[in-house]
């Protein structure tokens, strides 16, 4: 496995950017982000890239921005007080990007690395194909296997965003409890430190990842791909 690793300096940004979180400040350290932050981040797409197509043969690692790099400026129309995000983002994912809708993700925040997979929210047109998915009898018992097989390995899947039940959907089903959720996904944090240790971030991302890879591989066959 690769040895890449973040550099102090990497931290050391965020968290300034933390404390200054203005236009004036970001554009005075333009280099800095792009030293400390961009460049790493591109090393790290590029192995990550390597260790994921072993387990996901279609996943996608772009090393560049609003490839598997999010970009740091926020949507100006809603972030008018903290234009800019204090964390790093990473995105891997199959097929056409705009059409993605589960993936492999990984941040590096001030104080913590999070890792994870599977889909932050469905949206009004992959909701109904994940409730199809979730309901027939032969889908939803393979996410019911996915779910078990996670939380007897300490994962817990999130996502839950209704109350009641949709209408016209039989709720008896294995994995009925889902038809709830809004979104299906997995997030674990582990310390910061590992951000900064050759090797440690990329080791302890493909470990998650290839425990989470058979929920990304139900959403992307049943939602994603659905006919």
């Amino acid at each position: 496995m690769a040895s890449v690793r973040f550099p102090d300096d990497t931290l050391a940004f965020l968290h300034e950017l933390k404390d200054n979180n203005t236009r004036e400040w970001f554009s005075a350290h333009v280099q800095d982000y792009q030293q400390c932050c961009v460049e790493p981040a591109k090393a790290f797409v590029i192995a990550a890239g390597r260790e994921l197509r072993e387990l996901i043969p279609g996943i996608h690692a772009e090393p560049s921005i609003m490839g598997s790099i999010f970009r740091m400026n926020r949507d100006a129309r809603y972030a008018k007080e903290t234009p800019y995000k204090t964390h790093l983002d990473f995105w891997f994912w199959e097929g056409e990007r705009n059409q993605a809708v589960s993936g492999m993700f990984a941040r590096v925040a001030p104080d913590f690395l999070g890792i994870g997979a599977g889909c932050h929210g469905f949206g009004k047109e992959r909701l109904p194909m994940f409730r199809r998915a979730v309901a027939d009898p032969r889908q939803g018992a393979r996410l019911a296997e996915v779910a078990r097989t996670a939380a007897e390995k300490g994962y817990v899947l999130k996502g839950k965003a209704y109350k009641r039940y949709p209408r016209d959907f039989r709720t008896d089903g294995l994995a009925a409890e889902f038809l709830l959720y809004g979104a299906l996904y997995v997030h674990v944090d582990e310390p910061v430190r590992l951000v900064t240790r050759n090797g440690a971030m990329l080791e302890a991302c493909v470990r998650h990842w290839r425990e989470l890879a058979a929920l990304h591989e139900w959403i992307t066959e049943f939602v994603q791909y659905a006919r």
